[in-house]
């Protein structure tokens, strides 16, 4: 049961989490453009990311290969992706942020099965016949990094912890108070040689944050 003191510490600070490959074991956006959009343009566009293509320029032309109606894409959604280990747990503990390069479409199905409401910013969807189109949360282009990314859409005012797994979350991550990281995001930030705490999954991040409250405050948190 969470006591009076672990209410106020969370709600000391604000956690973001990134969708795919995050929040969800593996990154169900790219499976699931591979499954239903063009597997030859994916590869090359993958394959261009960061060498004369932006992230949105990737997402734009991909998601244009698609034309499958939305319900059959909900359903597919809510059938194969899988979320992380103890996320519902955390989530209702946290209430974390949900700040994702994807699509609020397909991610809200998820959540809605998981039995899981929370804040949601990402991108919305165009459906049309002739290819999908994306409609950007926001296509400004960052002054940090010069591109359109996630660093204007963490919260202010509280301590930032951001989880990420990607090349999205790059700037972002760079602008938080405290990172945990998998797959490239840990590459990027070894290389910079900057700070982050491995991700696994939501039961080992969980016991990280209650950790670092306990030890800060002198108190365990139960």
């Amino acid at each position: 049961m969470r006591t009076q003191r672990a209410s106020r510490l969370i709600s000391e600070l604000r956690v973001v989490l990134d969708w795919d490959g995050t929040v969800t074991e593996v990154d169900g956006l790219h499976i699931f453009i591979k499954e239903f959009g063009d597997r030859e343009i994916y590869a090359q566009t993958e394959g261009a990311l960061g060498r004369g293509m932006s992230l949105h320029d990737v997402i734009r032309i991909e998601m244009g290969t698609l034309t499958l109606p939305l319900e059959d894409a909900v359903a597919w959604v809510r059938e194969h992706v899988t979320v992380r280990r103890g996320f519902r747990e955390f989530a209702e503990e946290y209430r974390p942020v949900i700040l994702s390069s994807g699509f609020t479409e397909l991610i809200e199905p998820v959540l809605e099965r998981e039995g899981v409401s929370l804040e949601v910013h990402a991108n919305r969807l165009d459906v049309r016949a002739d290819g999908w189109h994306a409609i950007w949360r926001d296509d400004a282009q960052c002054a940090e990094c010069g591109q359109a990314c996630k660093r204007g859409g963490l919260p202010v005012g509280a301590p930032v912890v951001y989880v990420g797994d990607g090349v999205s979350d790059h700037c972002a991550a760079l602008a938080a108070d405290r990172v945990f990281a998998r797959d490239r995001l840990v590459t990027y930030l070894e290389r910079k040689g900057l700070p982050f705490e491995p991700f696994e999954d939501f039961v080992q991040l969980a016991a990280s944050l209650r950790e670092s409250h306990s030890a800060k405050n002198g108190s365990t948190i139960a």
